[in-house]
């Protein structure tokens, strides 16, 4: 079972999130330096109809989002945490779509190639400020998004989530099979999506290991008590991140050998994805 309340320093999580926001914008950069930029930005981003340009637009909304909203008047919405988040945000997808697409039609993201930096550098600006400020660390910060009230540092969890899933959505649409994620950025995801398919899923049958991040016990049947487990699955954290937000088929990802499953309970395709 994970913890009961895992908990995620909130200085390590402003620093990953500095460090993969700026990783996140020299790709960018990089991208749209390219002579063939033009084609690259057109390309379909492997995520419903979206192209790499809508991707980026949507990255920019999701990095710029909290400087934009954080001091929104509250509306009094129930609190969530974490794993809430991690349950509800699925349900959120219609309205990101849409922001997405409006996003990425607007002069701020083209036409031309350089337009999506430059647009992207704004909302990359945005939150490095105010990573770096004192309203950063406030522990009782609230913020309010559609699915409740979070707090802000757990609110900045989330956008390590958004951060190093589209970033691996980008590498991917463009080729690359790894971007440089920070290390601490792709500990805490693999951690939150791990927790979250144990609460999920809950149980003690199945074992599920992430070296070096993470290990679980999740699905309903006999508990094991000592030794080695009888039901035990193990991948690497990005295939993890993979499958648990439905980039990659399970069946697939044990074909290719990246996931390792023993025991009659460990075939985990039911349970998957996790975050839509």
């Amino acid at each position: 079972m994970p913890p009961k309340s895992r908990t995620y320093d909130p200085v390590k999580v402003r620093a990953a999130l500095a460090a993969q926001t700026r990783a996140l914008r020299a790709a960018v950069h990089d991208l749209c330096a390219r002579p063939d930029a033009e084609q690259l930005l057109a390309r379909p981003a492997g995520l419903g109809q979206w192209s790499v340009r809508e991707l980026l637009a949507h990255l920019a909304l999701q990095i710029g989002w909290v400087p934009r909203h954080l001091d929104d008047p509250q509306q009094g919405r129930a609190p969530i945490g974490l794993l809430q988040w991690v349950a509800g945000v699925g349900g959120q997808a219609p309205l990101l779509d849409t922001a997405a697409r409006e996003q990425a039609a607007t002069a701020e993201f083209g036409p031309g190639p350089t337009a999506p930096a430059a647009a992207f550098d704004r909302e990359a600006d945005a939150l490095l400020a105010l990573l770096a400020s004192p309203e950063a660390a406030d522990p009782l910060r609230r913020v309010e998004i559609g699915l409740g009230s979070m707090l802000l540092r757990d609110m900045l969890v989330t956008r390590l989530v958004e951060t190093v899933v589209h970033a691996d959505d980008l590498a991917r649409a463009l080729g690359t099979d790894r971007f440089p994620h920070d290390r601490q950025a792709l500990a805490a995801v693999t951690r939150l999506l791990a927790d979250a398919f144990a609460d999920r899923a809950p149980g003690g049958a199945v074992e599920l290991r992430i070296p070096p991040y993470a290990v679980v016990q999740a699905v309903a049947g006999p508990r094991h008590t000592r030794g080695t487990p009888p039901n035990v699955v193990e991948t690497d954290p990005l295939t993890w991140i993979r499958l648990a937000t439905g980039r990659v088929d399970w069946a697939d990802a044990v074909e290719a050998a990246a996931v390792t499953a023993g025991g009659e309970r460990s075939d985990l395709r039911a349970h998957l994805p996790i975050l839509g």
